[in-house]
């Protein structure tokens, strides 16, 4: 079985203040970067969500380049010797400690002057055996911070991925402040677009037939929090895991009481356990994404359109009203 690893190989570092920045300045005690030949801030994001901050907030002024090229799965890249020769050579290297352990040993060794740990920007929280999460098990390789007590997946909850934005908005500002008001004014509209979302999440998940979801990726845990939610993961977290038969009677059991319907599985790996699932518990599959990178079969073109699918998806499962 291809078991996956998410966990950091140190502890994630602790929350900081609402803004506050990771930097670690081994060129100088300037945060101000030397930029490419294109006058354009060369910044290396470690996967998706970081490249969509980069991006959103750094307009015409960055020229991003991600290290998890669409339709790998994040967790599993291995770095090949040129990726981690343009990491060090990068004005600004914007990633999520403890999500890519191969990124985060390269990333301690290339010593980039304006390093930004996407993990430092908001507070983590917990997420274990209460949305089905195995935080302890080595066996499931997926142990999302036993040690450092948080988990990573910041971005799938649209109000911390805004306290993450106006970080990496602060980092940009301190590398290139020729053009800190432009990078200020992406920042506020990234924040507004993501203020929109938490809306529309918020007031379309208010009332439903049930607040269970199972999902096949427990990645879920800040979004089910937010909105009042109940994630279910399948033991062995691995999307590709076959679930126990104990579990099985278990998701069973879970579905009738709270009148679960859908099993949910994700974009970039098999459905082959969420079908094993509902067929033998009568349930429907359909896709929640956690948006760790985008494929011609994401259900939109970027994060707030995924994001719009998965709360489409989300009210149909859960019967809104």
């Amino acid at each position: 079985m291809n078991v996956r690893r998410l966990i950091p190989r140190s502890a994630l570092a602790g929350a900081v203040a609402l803004g506050a920045v990771t930097l670690s300045a081994c060129g100088g005690t300037s945060g101000a970067a030397d930029k490419g030949s294109d006058g354009k801030l060369d910044v290396v994001a470690s996967f998706y969500p970081m490249q969509y901050l980069a991006e959103q907030i750094g307009g015409a002024h960055v020229a991003v380049d991600t290290l998890t090229k669409p339709g790998v799965e994040p967790h599993d890249l291995e770095l090949k010797p040129r990726q981690i020769g343009e990491l060090g050579e990068a004005d600004v290297v914007l990633y999520l400690k403890g999500i890519q352990p191969a990124v985060d040993d390269a990333i301690a060794q290339a010593g980039v002057k304006n390093t930004v740990d996407a993990a430092t920007l908001t507070t983590l929280e917990k997420h274990g055996a209460e949305v089905g999460h195995d935080h302890g098990s080595e066996e499931a390789g997926h142990d999302h911070g036993s040690e450092a007590g948080g988990d990573p997946h910041i971005w799938l909850d649209p109000v911390k991925y805004a306290e993450v934005a106006k970080g990496v908005g602060a980092a940009l500002e301190k590398a290139d402040p020729d053009h800190a008001a432009d990078y200020r004014k992406n920042t506020d509209a990234l924040v507004k677009k993501l203020g929109d979302l938490d809306t529309a999440f918020e007031t379309g998940l208010k009332n439903t037939a049930t607040k269970t979801f199972v999902t096949t990726h427990s990645a879920f845990g800040y979004l089910a929090e937010r909105y009042g939610l109940d994630q279910e993961g399948i033991s062995g977290v691995d999307p590709e895991s076959e679930p126990s038969p104990a579990r099985i009677k278990e998701i069973q059991d879970i579905a009738k009481k709270d009148k679960v319907t859908t099993v949910f599985f994700e974009t970039l790996a098999s459905d082959k356990t969420a079908k094993t699932l509902a067929g033998d518990t009568g349930l429907k599959t359909d896709v929640l994404d956690p948006l760790e990178g985008i494929t011609d079969k994401s259900k939109g073109d970027d994060y707030i359109e995924v994001m719009q699918s998965n709360l489409a998806a989300l009210q149909k499962a859960l019967g809104a009203k």
